[in-house]
């Protein structure tokens, strides 16, 4: 009895009685433009259990307006951050944040749950351009293409006769790297998550980052209204969102590289230049996620992982390749 009574208090202790809401609008004093960094100063302290409402805005209001958007629905959030913003770099993605999350310390794991998201503007766009891509040798030009979005249908228009079913999700969401990366680029992943582009991450799903600097540091931004696996051309339907998370430390939790859930299936993920060790990242991954978690021998996760998950390329396009595995939660039936 006293160590059940033990048992409970630890749960009790990790999960506060009166978790606290909270809003974050996207503004020049609450974005970072291009980077994830541990010298990045909080605009939003949270406690461990707390739900966080996150505005974000991308996009060049110029190229809206080439494609016809009219001014009213270009944010002006988006316009004053462009406009006021002087600190950016290395990358190019707009992110809100970083949020400071009390109790988060180095070696724990952030635990970030993806309540809802929102599409808050009637379009999106995609853009290519002649130095990037996966086929840059292919296509030695630029191009510029709006997707109306029917968001009561969750359909993107995007051509006569052809509807993109939308399921948004942000392409950018992480926390502070190592110290010793400094600013690091937003545009590639890595072990702290980041511009990762997966598609699976929506609304119901769980993100489980390592932490590595004090308070974890969270920015999310790169709003898609949709995608398809690899990214090709660089930009997916890109467009705004409003998400609303929920962050939980995880002290008991240890990992090396990000991992996920949805509702159906546990994820693993390898990032790397080359896709042949990204691949190889995300089948260990994996492995040590169904040792760790589900009690299996090496021997037998590495079977499990032929036979019943799938190996993805999440994307080809952002400096380090991803690839995501995923194996069904439906697999593992109760004793």
């Amino acid at each position: 009895m006293i160590r059940f009574r033990a048992i409970i208090s630890v749960l009790l202790s990790a999960v506060p009685l009166t978790a606290a809401q909270h809003v974050l609008k996207a503004t020049p004093q609450t974005v970072v433009i291009g980077n994830y960094s541990a010298d990045a100063k909080p605009v939003l302290r949270v406690k461990s259990g707390d739900t966080v409402e996150i505005e974000t805005v991308s996009g060049n209001p110029d190229n809206l307006r080439r494609l016809g958007v009219p001014e009213a629905e270009i944010p002006e959030a988006l316009k004053s951050i462009l406009r006021d913003v002087k600190d950016r770099g290395p990358g190019g993605h707009i992110l809100t944040g970083p949020v400071y999350v009390e109790g988060a310390e180095p070696g724990d794991t952030l635990e970030v749950h993806i309540e809802k998201i929102v599409l808050t503007a009637p379009y999106a766009y995609n853009q290519f351009r002649m130095t990037a891509g996966f086929l840059p040798e292919d296509f030695a030009h630029s191009n510029l293409k709006l997707i109306p979005l029917d968001r009561k249908k969750m359909l993107g228009q995007f051509a006569p006769g052809i509807q993109v079913p939308l399921r948004p999700f942000f392409g950018s969401m992480g926390i502070a790297p190592p110290a010793d990366a400094g600013k690091f680029n937003s545009a590639p992943p890595w072990l702290h998550a980041g511009n990762m582009d997966n598609k699976e991450l929506v609304e119901g799903s769980t993100l489980y980052i390592p932490v590595w600097a004090k308070g974890g540091l969270f920015e999310v931004g790169d709003g898609h209204a949709g995608q398809g696996n690899g990214e090709v051309d660089i930009t997916a339907m890109e467009t705004m969102l409003t998400g609303t998370f929920r962050f939980v430390v995880r002290k008991n939790l240890h990992l090396k590289w990000p991992r996920a859930e949805t509702p159906t299936h546990y994820i693993s993920m390898g990032m790397d230049e080359e896709l042949v060790i990204a691949t190889k990242q995300a089948v260990r991954e994996m492995i040590d996620f169904l040792v760790a978690e589900k009690g299996l021998s090496r021997d037998d996760a590495y079977v499990l992982c032929s036979i019943a998950a799938d190996f993805n390329i999440t994307q080809l396009v952002d400096t380090k390749k991803g690839v995501h595995g995923m194996i069904p939660k439906s697999i593992f039936v109760k004793k």
